[in-house]
């Protein structure tokens, strides 16, 4: 196995070089997890991997509960699906706990306190309510709970590890908040072997050929846990040894799929990034690019496969200004490669293109 062979069928098991997919739900399932905190960026995220699916569609999905957002690993928010949410929580969250436990004392949150701000808020939520995160701010507050900054971010996200909320439907550009067992009807719970069993298979056959290092990283459990999912894979899981790595993957099905391009706008925490601990395959570069341009974080011009430029875009009265800078100069062939990615993204946001548009070579 080569660099090339990796690139190669991580895009397609990604679902960036072709896709069988149609929905955003589709997507979601199939990712089992896709990086949400920047929610206009993981919306694209999941327009990538889809063939003209315009951002309003994810919206729509959003808004009436066919992905959810909630936090699950790491943790950071995350789309899920809802048939995931429950048995991916009761994997992730007791890793989350304690990685937050250290905040939660230096916040004074006891076990006591904790259940009185659940329980607030589940009553808050009854009935099909949908509130925004002020609104159960104030809900706190009358019951005596502090609830301002890091207080209240960390309640919120306590209450969703601990399934009591989820994602709601947007009020214009506002989030709101379900209660999860209106959002998602209760199910009959999994074991943890099963689950961590579950994750495992969607996570190498949707980002293969990758490594156990980088399936603890992406989910923030130990490597015992990763050795002992991985262990359950079938013989449809191929492992090779690359530089003293083994990568374990599944080939990718060429059945049903619509071909995409790949060269592309890579949103910022994409999972093509963020899947994996050891991201030199996809780019020789340093840590950083320029100011605060992380490898982890940054958005990134991808051509066939490998980071090759940043791009930023600003909203204006025309329209989105696209502005491009590749790394290095590149051929006729690359750059209309470019401009076709940069017009893939102006049709997913259906808002028009500024003439302003810049392209730097």
């Amino acid at each position: 196995m080569t660099a090339a062979d990796i690139l190669r069928i991580r895009l397609d098991n990604q679902q960036l070089s072709a896709t069988s997919l149609k929905t955003p739900a589709e997507v979601v399932h199939w990712m089992g997890a896709i990086q949400a905190q920047e929610y206009a960026m993981a919306k694209w995220a999941i327009g990538l991997r889809l063939k003209d699916v315009p951002e309003s569609i994810i919206e729509k999905a959003f808004n009436d509960g066919a992905i959810l957002r909630t936090h699950v690993m790491r943790p950071t928010w995350h789309f899920v699906a809802p048939e995931d949410i429950r048995w991916l929580l009761a994997l992730t969250a007791p890793r989350v706990h304690q990685a937050s436990a250290y905040m939660h004392r230096q916040l004074n949150f006891t076990p006591s306190l904790l259940k009185r701000s659940n329980d607030a808020i589940a009553k808050a939520l009854e009935g099909g309510n949908h509130l925004t995160r002020t609104d159960l701010q104030k809900v706190l507050k009358q019951k005596k709970i502090i609830a301002a900054g890091f207080h209240l971010g960390h309640l919120m996200m306590y209450a969703e590890l601990e399934q009591v909320i989820c994602s709601g439907p947007r009020q214009g550009k506002q989030f709101t908040y379900a209660l999860l067992d209106e959002r998602v009807p209760p199910v009959k719970p999994i074991s943890r072997d099963e689950a961590l069993s579950k994750l495992a298979h969607r996570y190498f056959t949707s980002r293969g050929p990758t490594t156990l290092q980088d399936f603890s990283y992406w989910s923030g459990l130990t490597m015992k846990d990763a050795v002992a999912g991985a262990a359950t894979l079938n013989s449809s899981f191929n492992r090779e040894v690359m530089d003293g790595k083994e990568y374990i993957f599944v080939t990718p099905s060429t059945k049903n799929k619509i071909k995409l391009d790949n060269t592309f706008l890579m949103p910022d925490y994409d999972e093509y990034g963020m899947s994996y601990k050891d991201r030199s395959v996809i780019s020789n570069l340093k840590k950083t690019v320029g100011p605060r341009a992380s490898i982890v974080f940054n958005r990134f011009l991808v051509i066939d496969g490998r980071i090759s430029g940043s791009w930023n875009r600003t909203f204006n009265k025309d329209g989105v200004q696209i502005k491009v800078i590749p790394f290095a100069p590149l051929s006729k062939v690359k750059m209309k490669a470019m401009a076709s990615a940069m017009k893939r993204f102006h049709t997913f946001l259906n808002i028009g293109s500024s003439k302003k548009s810049n392209r730097k070579k």
